[in-house]
């Protein structure tokens, strides 16, 4: 289940010490491999007896992937008895708005590093954005370099009171501050003495409880279907299940259903987890579910429950990052895919462009380049089963692809 692995993400400008941080998480929880360290103390040796160059450990990845302008976020896995992590590494720079979208539109928590020198930043603000269009649920600002800075509580302090502006513009809820050191290692998985008067939680504490099985929301039911299964044997000649992921809500046997988007009612015979029949199955569970009627139902149809109606529309208002290279223009056709549903589009009209760093909504745009983040209209071939990403993030998330070149070229908010 979901409760023991937390995906987040680590935000902050180049310099920040960003791979610093994850070379020291990774280090002080045990999870780099011997032969890695060997390799990172020949490269360390310029830096005095015994210190290891921690940033090391992700820069390495990072200079060839600066080269190129493919998408790319570096994840990187380690675990603590309590446990799993998935970190997604996006770069930092201002050009690379659709990498950190792409690393956070499945996080869970996102680690916002300050400079303590700088304080807040116009790169912290855009970070912050970002995370509240994505609607991450957990915030935590982490003020580093507390070292260079004499560990002060008074620069801890007025840095806490001037990211508290930005949160409550942007409607940021649950924020953790915490003031550490990377290098020295202060505040990450060992408390630092050299903070006496900071009495929260180390970092990896606050990543370890963090509770996310309250981030899934079990009162919207929806399951889109990836795949009918129709076994062509004797005993099971009349068998028919509907496999794919519980996104939210949960399912029991017994309960009214509505096939979407054609609006058919019918009621659940059986619903099984793992090959085994249960009474009931809940987000983020993968299920199969058979219903009492025999309805004609494919890849992409979705399940939900008469009583929390997601929206079917063909006219659908999104935000979008627009990734791709070539300019997205009025008029251009591409798939919207959502989950198992894949249906051709057009994009309509360009409402504004938001402005990451202010959020000041820019007028009158023709076309929408590399990183900008813009609403649109799109008006779609068939129906699309989907919630507003603000009401149900689990069901508001999308991607256009390009047909021709089979890239993806924009990720959706709908709206």
């Amino acid at each position: 289940m979901h409760m023991d692995l937390l995906r987040f993400i680590t935000a902050g400008s180049v310099d920040d010490g960003k791979s610093t941080l994850i070379g020291r998480l990774l280090y002080d929880t045990g999870s780099i491999k011997v032969d890695q360290l060997a390799a990172i103390q020949k490269q360390s040796k310029n830096k005095g007896e015994g210190e290891i160059d921690l940033a090391l450990f992700t820069d390495g990845l990072r200079a060839e992937r600066e080269q190129g302008i493919t998408i790319d976020v570096a994840y990187k896995y380690f675990n603590t008895d309590k446990r799993k992590f998935i970190i997604a590494d996006a770069p930092g720079h201002i050009q690379y708005t659709r990498n950190m979208v792409t690393g956070a539109s499945n996080s869970d928590l996102i680690i916002i590093l300050v400079d303590a020198r700088l304080g807040v930043i116009e790169q912290t603000r855009r970070h912050s954005i970002i995370a509240s269009l994505l609607q991450i649920p957990h915030v935590v600002v982490a003020i580093n370099k507390m070292d260079m800075v004499s560990y002060s509580a008074d620069v801890f302090a007025n840095i806490l009171i001037e990211y508290n502006k930005i949160a409550e513009q942007l409607g940021l809820k649950d924020i953790k501050f915490i003031p550490i050191s990377a290098l020295k290692g202060d505040n990450i998985v060992q408390p630092s003495t050299n903070m006496p008067w900071y009495e929260g939680e180390t970092l990896i504490d606050i990543l370890e409880n963090v509770d996310v099985i309250h981030d899934i929301n079990l009162t919207h039911a929806r399951f889109p279907v990836q795949y009918v299964i129709r076994p062509q044997s004797d005993d099971l000649h009349d068998y028919r299940g509907y496999a794919g992921k519980i996104i939210s809500g949960t399912y029991k046997k017994g309960e009214k259903v509505v096939v979407l988007p054609e609006c058919i009612p019918s009621t659940i015979k059986a619903v099984e987890v793992n090959g085994v029949e249960v009474d009931e199955a809940f987000a983020p569970q993968s299920a199969v579910i058979r219903l009492t009627d025999n309805i004609d139902i494919n890849r992409g149809n979705v399940l939900a429950k008469p009583e929390t109606m997601p929206k079917t529309e063909q006219e659908i208002q999104a935000m979008l990052c627009w990734m791709d290279s070539r300019p997205l223009v009025p008029g251009n056709k591409y798939l919207l895919q959502l989950h198992s549903k894949r249906v051709r589009c057009v994009v309509r009209e360009i409402h504004h462009k938001l402005d990451v760093n202010t959020l000041e909504k820019q007028t009158g745009i023709t076309e929408a380049g590399l990183n900008d983040i813009v609403l649109v209209s799109l008006k779609t071939a068939s129906p699309v089963v989907f919630d507003g990403y603000k009401e149900l993030r689990a069901n508001g998330g999308a991607i256009l692809i390009d047909e021709t070149a089979h890239s993806t070229v924009a990720g959706c908010m709908l709206q």
